[in-house]
């Protein structure tokens, strides 16, 4: 194939529009190698360097991937990108912490909230070309209203990546930056490489992303901005108002970068809400109810400026068309008949979360859990730390999924917890971790 395509340009920015071109127009195929650094560099008559940076621009976007000595080839199509590789086999008789489901106990029943769906569906059945549900928008509505969201459209998406998916791809270009949360939810790390965008790390710690490395991603141009309100995957981080403000301050000083607010804590999280939605003049905020109604409701409120949600609701209407009002009725029984205790799931799950975190730090552990479903335990080396738990009896996340510069870590989902399980899985954590990294998640 290379015989049959030239790769031409004479910057960084040309060679990779050349090759993207090709791929695009199926002249280099999916698994088709590139020339090394050297040989590119020679070809088109450029500097190695300038070859080294166009192959970076290139896996940045998520057009080629490099391999050690297999080289740098074209991404498989539809894109596979190499988070989902960063797995684990879960022996028999090895407790599994790895997975960020809720605790099933603490999921209402759905018995009543389907069967009131039912009823409505056989009285007003939805049919083609038929809105959202109005009830469970004004529920939404009222429920953003209460957390201090500002008023804006609304739509109902399948679950918070259904949204933002739609969100980035018709509010940006391959190529575009995106200021990401590092370390940061693994799956919005995937889509941002498989739309091809350009992702801009941003740390973390306890209180969100930390706002000299967001002032220094604006600075340097990037085009959306995605935060995380509460419950942080993986670190359990939570805006608090004081960082919220520090947040909103620099936002405004950009008020034409995309702003993505994901507030998937809503109903098992009890910390307020401090939300960043409104500073900007493009901007969505999304909730999500998988983690207090159970993940198999994909469901997901979305609210922001008329044009994002109109070309958010325009691309739906090219795909799925819409989400079943089967499901719009059934959440809107459950939020209607207050299904969940929030306050009582939220207990639950902080008393696991800090539990275990006390206990580690109680062996000199540092780990980090302040909302959510998640504790994020820095390690020196995470495949002997798991290795190591594994041998143990238990299975947690590699943190690689979820970091893009910071350091080694492990998360591990404390869902499925007893009161029994802390101390010995603290024990067996801290003997299979080396000395962890100090600080921010940096």
């Amino acid at each position: 194939m290379l015989e049959k395509y030239r790769i031409v340009g004479e910057t960084a920015s040309e060679l990779a529009a050349g090759i993207e071109s090709a791929v695009s127009e199926g002249r280099l195929p999916p698994g088709a190698p590139l020339p090394p650094i050297r040989e590119l560099a020679q070809q088109a008559g450029v500097s190695p360097s300038t070859a080294a940076a166009a192959y970076r621009l290139l896996r940045e976007r998520g057009v080629v991937e490099t391999g050690g000595r297999r080289g740098t080839r074209v991404r498989p199509r539809p894109a596979s990108t190499t988070r989902e590789d960063i797995r684990i086999e879960v022996p028999p008789g090895v407790r599994d912490l790895s997975k960020g489901n809720p605790d099933a106990a603490l999921l209402p029943p759905l018995h009543d909230a389907l069967a009131a769906a039912a009823r409505a569906h056989e009285e007003r059945p939805a049919m083609y070309g038929t809105h959202d549900d109005a009830d469970l928008l004004a529920l939404a509505a009222a429920r953003l209203s209460r957390d201090g969201v500002p008023p804006g459209d609304l739509a109902i998406t399948s679950g918070t990546l259904d949204a933002v998916e739609r969100v980035l791809a018709t509010a940006l270009r391959p190529g575009d930056p995106v200021a990401v949360e590092d370390p940061g939810w693994s799956s919005l790390l995937d889509l941002v490489a498989v739309l091809g965008l350009r992702p801009v790390p941003v740390r973390v710690d306890d209180e969100g992303p930390l706002p000299d490395d967001l002032d220094r991603a604006l600075r340097a141009g990037v085009r959306a901005v995605v935060v995380t309100a509460r419950a942080q995957n993986p670190t359990g981080a939570a805006v608090t108002a004081a960082r919220a403000a520090a947040l909103r301050e620099l936002l405004a000083a950009h008020p034409d970068v995309l702003l993505v607010e994901d507030d998937h804590g809503d109903g098992f999280v009890d910390v307020p809400l401090h939300p960043l939605a409104g500073v900007t003049s493009r901007w969505v905020l999304v909730r999500s109810t998988a983690k207090a109604f159970g993940p198999d409701l994909r469901l997901a409120p979305v609210t922001g400026d008329r044009a994002t949600l109109d070309r958010l609701r325009g691309r739906q209407r090219l795909a799925v068309g819409w989400v079943s009002h089967l499901l719009q009725r059934a959440v809107a029984h459950l939020w209607r008949t207050g299904a969940v205790d929030t306050a009582a799931v939220a207990a639950s799950y902080r008393e696991r979360r800090d539990g275990l975190v006390a206990a580690l730090a109680g062996r000199g552990v540092r780990a980090h859990g302040r909302t959510g479903l998640n504790v994020w335990v820095p390690v020196a080396d995470e495949s002997a730390a798991i290795t190591r738990l594994l041998a143990r009896g238990w299975a947690a996340a590699p943190g690689a999924r979820n970091r893009v510069r910071t350091p080694p870590a492990i998360r591990v989902t404390v869902s499925t917890l007893s009161p029994a399980d802390l101390a010995p899985l603290a024990a067996d954590l801290a003997a299979a971790v080396e000395a962890p990294s100090r600080g921010r998640y940096a």
